[in-house]
Protein backbone atom coordinates (compact mmCIF):
# COMPACT_ATOMS: atom_id res chain seq x y z
CA UNK A 1 0.00 0.00 0.00
CA UNK A 2 1.49 3.34 -1.12
CA UNK A 3 0.56 6.38 0.95
CA UNK A 4 1.54 9.70 -0.66
CA UNK A 5 1.42 13.13 0.95
CA UNK A 6 0.95 15.84 -1.69
CA UNK A 7 1.96 19.47 -1.11
CA UNK A 8 0.90 22.38 -3.35
CA UNK A 9 2.10 25.98 -2.78
CA UNK A 10 2.75 27.44 -6.22
CA UNK A 11 0.67 30.62 -5.87
CA UNK A 12 -1.91 31.73 -3.31
CA UNK A 13 -3.40 28.43 -2.14
CA UNK A 14 -1.77 26.20 0.44
CA UNK A 15 -2.98 22.65 -0.09
CA UNK A 16 -2.25 19.18 1.25
CA UNK A 17 -3.64 15.83 0.16
CA UNK A 18 -3.31 12.16 1.05
CA UNK A 19 -3.39 9.58 -1.75
CA UNK A 20 -3.56 5.87 -0.87
CA UNK A 21 -2.95 3.46 -3.73
CA UNK A 22 -4.17 5.99 -6.29
CA UNK A 23 -7.26 7.02 -4.32
CA UNK A 24 -7.53 10.54 -2.90
CA UNK A 25 -8.51 10.38 0.78
CA UNK A 26 -8.25 14.10 1.59
CA UNK A 27 -7.70 17.37 -0.24
CA UNK A 28 -7.42 20.40 2.04
CA UNK A 29 -7.07 23.90 0.57
CA UNK A 30 -6.34 27.09 2.52
CA UNK A 31 -6.99 30.23 0.47
CA UNK A 32 -5.57 33.73 0.93
CA UNK A 33 -8.22 36.46 1.00
CA UNK A 34 -5.62 39.15 1.73
CA UNK A 35 -4.84 39.64 -1.98
CA UNK A 36 -8.34 40.88 -2.87
CA UNK A 37 -7.73 44.44 -1.66
CA UNK A 38 -4.63 44.70 -3.87
CA UNK A 39 -6.38 43.52 -7.04
CA UNK A 40 -4.02 40.57 -7.54
CA UNK A 41 -1.60 38.21 -5.83
CA UNK A 42 1.22 39.92 -3.90
CA UNK A 43 4.13 37.42 -3.91
CA UNK A 44 5.62 38.40 -0.54
CA UNK A 45 2.24 38.21 1.21
CA UNK A 46 1.56 34.87 -0.46
CA UNK A 47 4.77 33.28 0.83
CA UNK A 48 4.11 34.57 4.36
CA UNK A 49 0.59 33.13 4.31
CA UNK A 50 1.96 29.76 3.15
CA UNK A 51 4.24 29.72 6.18
CA UNK A 52 1.22 30.20 8.43
CA UNK A 53 -0.98 27.64 6.67
CA UNK A 54 1.36 24.78 5.72
CA UNK A 55 1.51 22.87 9.04
CA UNK A 56 -2.21 23.06 9.98
CA UNK A 57 -3.20 22.22 6.38
CA UNK A 58 -1.01 19.10 6.32
CA UNK A 59 -2.23 18.11 9.76
CA UNK A 60 -5.87 18.40 8.67
CA UNK A 61 -5.21 16.36 5.53
CA UNK A 62 -3.65 13.56 7.60
CA UNK A 63 -6.50 13.58 10.08
CA UNK A 64 -9.20 13.61 7.41
CA UNK A 65 -7.55 10.63 5.69
CA UNK A 66 -7.60 8.81 9.05
CA UNK A 67 -3.94 7.88 8.96
CA UNK A 68 -0.87 8.68 11.06
CA UNK A 69 2.10 10.62 9.78
CA UNK A 70 4.18 7.47 10.22
CA UNK A 71 2.02 5.74 7.59
CA UNK A 72 3.21 8.08 4.83
CA UNK A 73 5.56 6.41 2.31
CA UNK A 74 6.62 9.44 0.24
CA UNK A 75 6.15 13.20 -0.06
CA UNK A 76 5.25 14.76 -3.42
CA UNK A 77 5.55 18.53 -3.80
CA UNK A 78 5.15 21.20 -6.47
CA UNK A 79 8.63 22.13 -7.69
CA UNK A 80 7.33 24.67 -10.23
CA UNK A 81 6.27 26.64 -12.11
CA UNK A 82 4.99 29.30 -9.74
CA UNK A 83 5.96 32.12 -7.40
CA UNK A 84 9.45 31.33 -6.11
CA UNK A 85 8.79 32.45 -2.53
CA UNK A 86 5.62 30.37 -2.36
CA UNK A 87 7.31 27.33 -3.90
CA UNK A 88 10.13 27.62 -1.35
CA UNK A 89 7.69 27.15 1.53
CA UNK A 90 6.18 23.96 0.12
CA UNK A 91 9.53 22.59 -1.04
CA UNK A 92 11.21 23.25 2.32
CA UNK A 93 8.37 21.62 4.24
CA UNK A 94 8.38 18.57 1.95
CA UNK A 95 12.16 18.17 2.24
CA UNK A 96 12.05 18.51 6.04
CA UNK A 97 9.18 16.03 6.40
CA UNK A 98 10.88 13.49 4.12
CA UNK A 99 14.22 13.89 5.89
CA UNK A 100 12.69 13.51 9.35
CA UNK A 101 10.75 10.40 8.34
CA UNK A 102 13.52 9.01 6.08
CA UNK A 103 11.10 8.56 3.18
CA UNK A 104 11.42 9.38 -0.55
CA UNK A 105 10.89 12.85 -1.99
CA UNK A 106 9.03 13.33 -5.30
CA UNK A 107 9.12 16.52 -7.39
CA UNK A 108 6.00 17.36 -9.44
CA UNK A 109 5.57 19.72 -12.37
CA UNK A 110 2.51 21.85 -11.56
CA UNK A 111 1.29 21.95 -15.18
CA UNK A 112 1.63 18.18 -15.61
CA UNK A 113 -0.29 17.75 -12.35
CA UNK A 114 -3.23 19.79 -13.67
CA UNK A 115 -3.44 17.35 -16.58
CA UNK A 116 -3.04 14.28 -14.35
CA UNK A 117 -5.97 15.45 -12.22
CA UNK A 118 -8.03 13.56 -14.81
CA UNK A 119 -6.73 10.31 -13.30
CA UNK A 120 -8.12 10.99 -9.84
CA UNK A 121 -11.60 9.67 -10.64
CA UNK A 122 -13.51 7.90 -13.39
CA UNK A 123 -14.03 8.40 -16.24
CA UNK A 124 -10.37 8.70 -17.26
CA UNK A 125 -9.10 9.59 -20.74
CA UNK A 126 -7.13 7.09 -22.81
CA UNK A 127 -3.65 7.82 -24.16
CA UNK A 128 -3.08 9.72 -26.33
CA UNK A 129 -5.40 12.62 -25.54
CA UNK A 130 -5.35 16.38 -26.01
CA UNK A 131 -5.57 18.64 -22.97
CA UNK A 132 -6.39 22.33 -23.08
CA UNK A 133 -4.67 23.63 -19.94
CA UNK A 134 -5.93 27.09 -19.00
CA UNK A 135 -5.07 29.06 -15.87
CA UNK A 136 -4.08 32.50 -14.67
CA UNK A 137 -0.53 32.02 -15.87
CA UNK A 138 -0.74 29.45 -18.66
CA UNK A 139 -2.74 28.61 -21.76
CA UNK A 140 -1.50 25.47 -23.51
CA UNK A 141 -2.59 22.67 -25.79
CA UNK A 142 -0.77 19.52 -24.79
CA UNK A 143 -0.64 16.13 -26.50
CA UNK A 144 -0.56 13.64 -23.63
CA UNK A 145 1.05 10.37 -24.76
CA UNK A 146 1.61 8.87 -21.31
CA UNK A 147 1.58 10.00 -17.67
CA UNK A 148 4.83 11.92 -18.06
CA UNK A 149 5.28 11.93 -21.84
CA UNK A 150 3.67 15.19 -22.95
CA UNK A 151 4.23 17.34 -26.02
CA UNK A 152 3.42 21.05 -26.01
CA UNK A 153 1.61 21.83 -29.28
CA UNK A 154 0.71 25.46 -28.65
CA UNK A 155 0.75 28.12 -25.97
CA UNK A 156 -0.03 31.77 -25.33
CA UNK A 157 2.38 34.35 -26.71
CA UNK A 158 1.38 36.95 -24.09
CA UNK A 159 -1.50 36.95 -21.59
CA UNK A 160 -2.99 33.67 -20.46
CA UNK A 161 -6.75 33.07 -20.59
CA UNK A 162 -7.05 33.59 -16.84
CA UNK A 163 -5.23 36.91 -17.13
CA UNK A 164 -7.60 37.93 -19.92
CA UNK A 165 -10.54 37.34 -17.59
CA UNK A 166 -8.96 39.13 -14.61
CA UNK A 167 -7.66 42.11 -16.62
CA UNK A 168 -11.04 42.48 -18.30
CA UNK A 169 -12.64 42.46 -14.85
CA UNK A 170 -10.46 45.45 -13.92
CA UNK A 171 -11.65 47.28 -17.02
CA UNK A 172 -15.22 46.52 -15.93
CA UNK A 173 -14.48 47.71 -12.35
CA UNK A 174 -15.12 44.26 -10.89
CA UNK A 175 -13.18 43.16 -7.77
CA UNK A 176 -10.40 40.55 -7.80
CA UNK A 177 -10.58 37.70 -8.63
CA UNK A 178 -12.65 38.82 -11.58
CA UNK A 179 -12.90 35.62 -13.62
CA UNK A 180 -15.63 33.97 -11.53
CA UNK A 181 -17.62 37.24 -11.47
CA UNK A 182 -17.53 37.54 -15.26
CA UNK A 183 -18.76 33.94 -15.43
CA UNK A 184 -21.59 34.78 -13.00
CA UNK A 185 -22.75 37.86 -14.93
CA UNK A 186 -22.35 36.06 -18.28
CA UNK A 187 -25.02 33.51 -17.38
CA UNK A 188 -27.64 36.30 -17.46
CA UNK A 189 -26.36 38.08 -20.58
CA UNK A 190 -26.49 37.91 -24.36
CA UNK A 191 -23.18 36.61 -25.78
CA UNK A 192 -23.91 38.20 -29.16
CA UNK A 193 -24.57 41.69 -27.75
CA UNK A 194 -21.10 43.04 -28.57
CA UNK A 195 -18.86 41.86 -31.37
CA UNK A 196 -15.26 41.33 -30.25
CA UNK A 197 -12.35 40.28 -32.49
CA UNK A 198 -10.84 36.82 -32.60
CA UNK A 199 -7.04 37.10 -32.97
CA UNK A 200 -5.60 35.26 -35.97
CA UNK A 201 -2.50 33.72 -34.39
CA UNK A 202 -0.39 31.22 -36.38
CA UNK A 203 -0.46 27.49 -35.74
CA UNK A 204 -1.80 26.42 -32.33
CA UNK A 205 -0.63 29.41 -30.31
CA UNK A 206 -2.80 31.97 -28.52
CA UNK A 207 -2.80 35.71 -27.86
CA UNK A 208 -5.19 37.62 -25.62
CA UNK A 209 -3.50 41.03 -25.38
CA UNK A 210 -5.28 42.34 -28.50
CA UNK A 211 -8.65 41.18 -27.24
CA UNK A 212 -8.06 42.93 -23.92
CA UNK A 213 -7.29 46.19 -25.79
CA UNK A 214 -10.40 45.79 -27.96
CA UNK A 215 -12.55 45.37 -24.84
CA UNK A 216 -11.02 48.52 -23.29
CA UNK A 217 -11.69 50.61 -26.42
CA UNK A 218 -15.23 49.27 -26.71
CA UNK A 219 -16.05 50.13 -23.09
CA UNK A 220 -14.50 53.61 -23.40
CA UNK A 221 -16.47 54.33 -26.59
CA UNK A 222 -19.75 53.18 -25.06
CA UNK A 223 -19.18 55.15 -21.83
CA UNK A 224 -18.71 58.34 -23.85
CA UNK A 225 -22.23 57.83 -25.17
CA UNK A 226 -23.67 56.63 -21.86
CA UNK A 227 -21.81 57.13 -18.53
CA UNK A 228 -23.96 54.36 -16.99
CA UNK A 229 -23.10 51.90 -19.75
CA UNK A 230 -21.44 49.26 -17.56
CA UNK A 231 -24.02 49.40 -14.80
CA UNK A 232 -26.83 48.95 -17.33
CA UNK A 233 -25.16 46.36 -19.58
CA UNK A 234 -22.77 44.38 -17.35
CA UNK A 235 -24.36 40.99 -18.07
CA UNK A 236 -24.25 41.45 -21.86
CA UNK A 237 -20.66 42.72 -21.78
CA UNK A 238 -19.50 39.78 -19.63
CA UNK A 239 -21.37 37.29 -21.81
CA UNK A 240 -19.77 38.74 -24.95
CA UNK A 241 -16.27 38.69 -23.42
CA UNK A 242 -16.65 35.15 -22.13
CA UNK A 243 -18.03 33.89 -25.44
CA UNK A 244 -15.04 35.31 -27.33
CA UNK A 245 -12.41 33.92 -24.92
CA UNK A 246 -14.08 30.50 -25.05
CA UNK A 247 -14.29 30.55 -28.86
CA UNK A 248 -10.59 31.41 -29.12
CA UNK A 249 -9.71 28.45 -26.90
CA UNK A 250 -12.04 25.90 -28.49
CA UNK A 251 -11.28 26.83 -32.10
CA UNK A 252 -7.60 26.16 -31.46
CA UNK A 253 -8.43 22.86 -29.76
CA UNK A 254 -10.56 21.87 -32.77
CA UNK A 255 -7.62 22.69 -35.04
CA UNK A 256 -5.31 20.55 -32.87
CA UNK A 257 -7.76 17.65 -33.06
CA UNK A 258 -7.75 17.81 -36.86
CA UNK A 259 -3.95 17.90 -36.98
CA UNK A 260 -3.40 14.99 -34.58
CA UNK A 261 -6.46 12.83 -35.23
CA UNK A 262 -6.94 12.45 -31.46
CA UNK A 263 -10.55 12.02 -30.28
CA UNK A 264 -10.19 12.26 -26.47
CA UNK A 265 -10.33 15.91 -25.31
CA UNK A 266 -9.75 17.23 -21.81
CA UNK A 267 -9.51 20.59 -20.07
CA UNK A 268 -7.55 21.44 -16.95
CA UNK A 269 -6.46 24.40 -14.83
CA UNK A 270 -8.34 27.12 -12.99
CA UNK A 271 -10.19 28.47 -16.04
CA UNK A 272 -11.59 24.98 -16.70
CA UNK A 273 -14.03 25.81 -13.88
CA UNK A 274 -15.62 28.43 -16.17
CA UNK A 275 -19.18 27.39 -17.03
CA UNK A 276 -19.00 28.82 -20.56
CA UNK A 277 -15.86 26.84 -21.38
CA UNK A 278 -17.25 23.63 -19.89
CA UNK A 279 -20.53 23.95 -21.80
CA UNK A 280 -18.76 25.01 -24.98
CA UNK A 281 -16.47 21.98 -24.89
CA UNK A 282 -19.41 19.63 -24.34
CA UNK A 283 -21.26 21.13 -27.30
CA UNK A 284 -18.21 21.00 -29.59
CA UNK A 285 -17.56 17.45 -28.40
CA UNK A 286 -21.02 16.40 -29.60
CA UNK A 287 -20.54 18.11 -32.96
CA UNK A 288 -17.10 16.60 -33.54
CA UNK A 289 -17.82 13.19 -31.93
CA UNK A 290 -15.12 13.61 -29.28
CA UNK A 291 -14.83 11.88 -25.94
CA UNK A 292 -14.82 14.87 -23.55
CA UNK A 293 -13.30 14.88 -20.05
CA UNK A 294 -13.95 17.71 -17.59
CA UNK A 295 -12.56 17.60 -14.03
CA UNK A 296 -14.61 18.26 -10.92
CA UNK A 297 -14.49 21.88 -9.76
CA UNK A 298 -12.34 21.00 -6.73
CA UNK A 299 -9.65 19.60 -9.03
CA UNK A 300 -9.63 22.58 -11.45
CA UNK A 301 -8.01 25.23 -9.29
CA UNK A 302 -4.64 24.71 -7.58
CA UNK A 303 -4.94 21.75 -5.23
CA UNK A 304 -2.74 19.08 -3.69
CA UNK A 305 -4.84 16.13 -4.89
CA UNK A 306 -3.39 16.57 -8.38
CA UNK A 307 0.11 16.72 -6.86
CA UNK A 308 -0.55 13.57 -4.86
CA UNK A 309 -1.88 11.59 -7.86
CA UNK A 310 1.09 12.69 -9.96
CA UNK A 311 3.38 11.72 -7.10
CA UNK A 312 1.71 8.32 -6.84
CA UNK A 313 2.47 7.51 -10.48
CA UNK A 314 6.06 8.68 -10.02
CA UNK A 315 6.30 6.54 -6.87
CA UNK A 316 5.34 3.47 -8.90
CA UNK A 317 8.26 4.31 -11.22
CA UNK A 318 10.70 4.94 -8.36
CA UNK A 319 11.27 8.49 -9.63
CA UNK A 320 12.65 10.21 -6.53
CA UNK A 321 14.83 13.27 -5.93
CA UNK A 322 17.44 14.16 -3.32
CA UNK A 323 17.60 16.80 -0.62
CA UNK A 324 19.55 19.08 -2.95
CA UNK A 325 16.43 19.73 -5.04
CA UNK A 326 15.39 23.39 -5.44
CA UNK A 327 12.15 24.97 -6.68
CA UNK A 328 11.92 26.50 -10.15
CA UNK A 329 9.79 29.52 -11.00
CA UNK A 330 9.61 28.33 -14.61
CA UNK A 331 9.16 24.77 -15.82
CA UNK A 332 7.94 23.33 -19.11
CA UNK A 333 5.44 20.49 -19.50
Amino acid sequence: MAVILGIESSCDETSASICIDGEIKSNIIAGQAIHAKYGGVVPELASRAHQLHIIPTVDEAIQQAKIHKNDIDAVAFTRGPGLLGSLLVGTSFAKSFALARQIPLIEVNHMQAHILAHFIEEPKPSFPFLCLTVSGGHTQIVLVKDYFDMELLGQTLDDAAGEAFDKTAKILNLPYPGGPLIDKYAREGNPAAYKLPEPQIPELNFSFSGLKTAILYMVQAEEKKNPNFLAENMADVCASVQQRIVSILLNKLKKAAKQTGVRDMAIAGGVSANSGLRQGLLEMGKQCHWNVFIPKFEYCTDNAAMIAIAGYHKYLRNEFVGQDIAPLARMHV
